[in-house]
């Protein structure tokens, strides 16, 4: 790895698996040290593992986002520990329970969807937004789908919840462009071979996707500091 990333401060989502655990392994050996997001504490641990066992530096932080007082305290602690955040990647997400029509999605299937898709990342700006700007060029990376510009059946919760990820996002970095040094864009990683997209497709051949080590490269680009992009989309493995 070319040390890209050397000396910067990472958060990742949804680090356990999947593209998230590509993205902090990837972070990692560019240089960062990564404070590694997820429920899951298993799956951190053999995270931290192959991080330290290939040189790199990871903050486990075992949480469930939907507790969204304690993303503030992580917030608090990360102030004290590091007095900013170079950068946040919100890569956590939730299908809603599945796919189904919209008039027999679950209450409680809807909300955690929008919980974890929507106002977990709110909390992520809401608490972090200061850190980004502690940082000589904070870089905030969220993860969407093509979904989010479609009205297919069965996708509709999770269809509006991207929407509404794009549409926060978007508007943030709209908002700082011109006062902050903070760099702000989503990415749509497409068909990649994740639990998820196994759920949404089940029987589907994996090996002809992309792989969670593929994409991981595309947040190292946006994450580095040399990137100008703000406010933008970036689209991977169109499908």
């Amino acid at each position: 790895m070319s040390g890209r990333l050397q000396g910067r401060v990472a958060l990742v989502t949804g680090a356990s698996r999947g593209i998230g655990r590509a993205v902090a392994k990837r972070f990692a050996a560019e240089g960062a040290e990564v404070i590694c997001v997820a429920r899951t504490q298993g799956g951190l641990e053999e995270l931290d593992d192959e991080i330290t066992a290939a040189g790199g530096k990871a903050v486990l932080c075992p949480l469930n986002l939907r507790d969204f007082d304690k993303i503030d305290q992580v917030a608090a602690a990360m102030f004290q520990r590091f007095g900013k955040l170079d950068i946040l990647v919100g890569n956590a997400g939730d299908i809603g329970g599945g796919l189904a029509p919209i008039g027999h999605v679950d209450q409680k299937h809807f909300q955690e969807c929008f919980d974890i898709n929507v106002t977990a990342n709110y909390r992520l700006i809401r608490a972090f937004a200061p850190l980004l700007k502690q940082s000589d060029s904070g870089r905030a990376i969220f993860v969407t789908g093509a979904q989010a510009h479609t009205h297919s059946p069965y996708w509709g919760v999770y269809s509006a919840s991207k929407a509404a990820l794009e549409s926060i996002v978007l508007t943030w970095a709209t908002e700082i462009a011109n006062i902050a040094n903070t760099r702000v864009n989503l990415i749509d990683p497409g068909a990649v071979a994740t639990r998820m997209r196994t759920i949404a497709f089940p029987g589907e051949d994996s090996t002809t996707l992309a792989q969670p080590d593929d994409v991981a490269g595309a947040f190292v680009d946006l994450a580095d500091t040399a990137c100008a992009k703000h406010g933008q989309i970036i689209t991977l493995n169109q499908e």
